[in-house]
């Protein structure tokens, strides 16, 4: 879901129901909009109202957790790299060629993870390696141990590797959006419902009618940012990548 695209369907919804509770105030006889007409709409916009912000939160909560949890992934991956090379430094030289091929597939990784989520959006493509990921893993099951210590570090680099590719296939798992959008569509219905009895509440003066367009750029501007939350590789909030690409240090 395109953040700006959706802030602005908000927005302009909230407008039209304004211009909607405009054009109902006018038509309206006066002794509908007497004092208890007025107290029935505001409850009935009240209840709105807080079923609008528990389901807001909701959104955010869900947004806030899938950011999240694509940041640990991220810091798992960037961990478990320093901690790869670390073991195969310690296996020895024959394990150089081994480190130098890691070095070059941690930048095509890292581009292939912050583009995957846009690509994936456009093309619903199943997940394909990388082939310097499999000429990687391929080098390290190449190896040869000559002694106790390697073959136990061969041990510990082979479950090292296969628990980077869990964790790299679980960021390719969940990709798709954790906003569900029938909740999204329901919001922002609520949204318009709520701005049309604003607006037949509201005399069609300058100042008020002023505050409840600022109200309704608030509005849009918080679905924007839960929705920039929803794409942890893109966008205004996206997760840094510079930690990962500078994990491994240049081999001497």
């Amino acid at each position: 879901m395109n953040p700006i695209s959706i802030s602005l369907v908000a927005f302009l919804l909230a407008v039209v129901g304004i211009l909607a509770g405009l054009g109902l105030r006018r038509m309206l006889p006066a002794e509908q909009l007497a004092a208890d007409s007025k107290d029935a709409i505001k409850l009935g916009l009240g209840i709105v109202m807080t079923l609008s912000a528990l389901v807001l939160g909701l959104l955010v909560a869900s947004a806030k957790s899938g950011y999240d949890m694509r940041r640990g992934e991220i810091s798992q991956i960037t961990s478990g790299l320093i901690l790869l090379d670390y073991l195969l430094s310690k296996y020895g030289d024959e394990a150089r060629a081994v480190r130098v091929a890691l070095r070059e597939e941690v930048p095509l990784v890292t581009a292939r993870i912050w583009d995957e989520e846009r690509a994936y959006s456009l093309r619903l493509e199943p997940f394909r390696p990388l082939p310097q990921g499999e000429l990687l893993y391929q080098k390290i099951h190449d190896l040869q141990p000559s002694s106790d210590a390697q073959r136990e570090l061969k041990r510990r680099i082979l479950q090292l590797t296969h628990d980077l590719a869990q964790v790299r296939l679980s960021l390719f798992s969940h990709l798709t959006s954790s906003i569900p959008l029938p909740i999204l569509a329901v919001l922002l219905s609520w949204i318009a419902v709520l701005f049309v009895g604003f607006a037949v509440m509201t005399p069609a003066k300058a100042m008020p009618l002023g505050f409840l367009i600022v109200s309704a750029l608030s509005v849009a501007g918080s679905i924007f940012l839960v929705l920039e939350l929803d794409q942890p590789f893109a966008g205004l909030m996206m997760l840094p990548n510079e930690h990962l690409l500078s994990a491994l240090p240049s081999l001497k």
